[in-house]
C-alpha cells in the first residue's frame, strides 16, 4: 500500500513538472529550469557529500568545464548542442579524474582545502586565457539550435521546449542518482562515511571508491553546467569560482544530506528564496543568510528529515495514545 502511494506521488510531480512547461508563463518555466538545472547539480554533488561524506569546494569547476566545453564546440565546431553536451560532460568526467586522483589521498579538511585549491586553479586559468575563454567576458553567443539524431530533429529554441529537454535530463539523473545509491557500489560509499576502516579490512580499496564517487559527482556537474549555458546562451568565468561551489552544499544542507530528495527539495527553498528576497530589498545577502540559518540550525536533517520526523513523532504518539486506551 505504502508503494502505490509513493507511486501516485511521483506521478503527481511528474505531471506538475510537465504542465508547467505546457501552461506556465515564460519566467516561471525559466525558474524551474534554473531549479531543475541546480537540482542536477546538487544530486551529483549529495553523492559525495551525504552519500561518502566528503566536503568539496571545487565544484564549480566541473561545472564550468561542461559549460566551456559546450561553449567552445558550439561557437568553433558544430551548433548542435546534444554533440556539445556529450563534450561538455566529457571534459567534466576527465577534470574530476584527474583532480580526484590527487584530492582523494586525504580527507576531511585536507581533501576539502585541496578541491579548493584545485578549483581556484581553473577559475584563474578561465580568467586568463581570453584568446580560448573569453577571459572575463566569458564565451557568449551559444546557440540553442535543434538536437540533431539523424533520423530526426527536436527543436529548444524556445523557452517552453528547451524546458523539456531540461527536465528529461532532470528525470535520468534522479533515476541513475536513485539506481547508485541503492547499488552495491552506493552502499560501500555509505559504509566508508561511517566507518571507512572497516571498508579497508574488508579487503575493498577506499581511495577508488572515493574516486569513483568524485568522478560521478563531478560528471553531473558538468551536465548542468551544460544545461546552464545553453540556458543562459553563454558560459560565465564565475561559474568555476569557489562561491558557486558553495550552492550545492547549501541545497544539500537545506533539504538534507542524508535524503535522496533533499537536494531537489533544497534546490526549490534556494531558488524561490532568493528570488522572492531580491525583489524586496538590496539587501538580499543578508536577509538570505539569515533565513538560510534559520533553516539549517532550526531542521538538523533538512527540510526533508525535519518533516520525516514530524511525521515519525506524529505516528508514535497515535500509537501510544491508541494503546493506552
Amino acid at each position: 500500500m505504502k508503494r502505490f502511494w509513493t507511486y501516485v506521488f511521483i506521478a503527481l510531480i511528474l505531471a506538475g513538472l510537465v504542465s508547467i512547461g505546457l501552461f506556465a508563463g515564460r519566467f516561471v518555466v525559466y525558474l524551474s529550469m534554473r531549479v531543475l538545472i541546480l537540482s542536477i547539480f546538487a544530486l551529483g554533488y549529495n553523492l559525495l557529500l551525504g552519500r561518502t561524506g566528503l566536503l568539496s569546494f571545487g565544484h564549480a569547476a566541473f561545472y564550468a568545464g561542461g559549460a566551456y566545453g559546450l561553449g567552445l564546440i558550439s561557437i568553433h565546431v558544430t551548433t548542435n548542442p546534444l554533440l556539445g553536451i556529450i563534450v561538455g560532460v566529457g571534459l567534466a568526467c576527465i577534470m574530476a579524474l584527474v583532480i580526484g586522483f590527487f584530492c582523494v589521498r586525504h580527507t576531511e579538511i585536507y581533501f576539502a582545502m585541496l578541491t579548493l585549491a584545485f578549483g581556484m586553479m581553473v577559475f584563474s586559468l578561465i580568467w586568463n586565457l581570453r584568446e580560448v575563454t573569453g577571459g572575463d567576458d566569458g564565451l557568449v553567443g551559444i546557440v540553442r539550435a535543434p538536437i540533431s539524431l539523424g533520423f530526426a530533429s527536436i527543436p529548444i529554441t524556445k523557452t517552453s521546449h528547451y524546458y523539456f529537454f531540461v527536465l528529461f535530463c532532470f528525470i535520468l539523473t534522479v533515476a541513475l542518482i536513485y539506481l547508485i545509491r541503492r547499488s552495491p557500489f552506493g552502499l560501500v560509499l555509505s559504509g566508508i562515511r561511517e566507518n571507512d576502516r572497516r571498508i579497508e579490512f574488508a579487503g575493498l580499496s577506499v581511495r577508488n571508491y572515493r574516486l569513483a564517487a568524485f568522478v560521478i559527482s563531478g560528471t553531473f556537474a558538468g551536465l548542468a553546467g551544460a544545461l546552464g549555458a545553453l540556458l543562459e546562451s553563454n558560459a560565465n568565468p564565475f561559474s568555476a569560482h569557489w562561491s558557486h561551489s558553495a550552492e550545492p552544499i547549501l541545497v544539500s544542507l537545506i533539504g538534507g544530506i542524508q535524503t535522496f530528495t533533499g537536494p531537489v527539495v533544497g534546490s526549490v527553498v534556494f531558488i524561490l528564496l532568493r528570488e522572492i528576497i531580491e525583489r524586496f530589498t538590496q539587501n538580499w545577502m543578508l536577509w538570505f543568510g539569515l533565513i538560510l540559518l534559520i533553516i539549517i540550525m532550526g531542521l538538523r536533517g533538512g527540510v526533508v528529515g525535519g518533516v520525516a520526523q514530524l511525521f515519525r513523532r506524529k505516528r508514535s504518539h497515535v500509537a501510544k495514545s491508541g494503546g493506552n486506551r
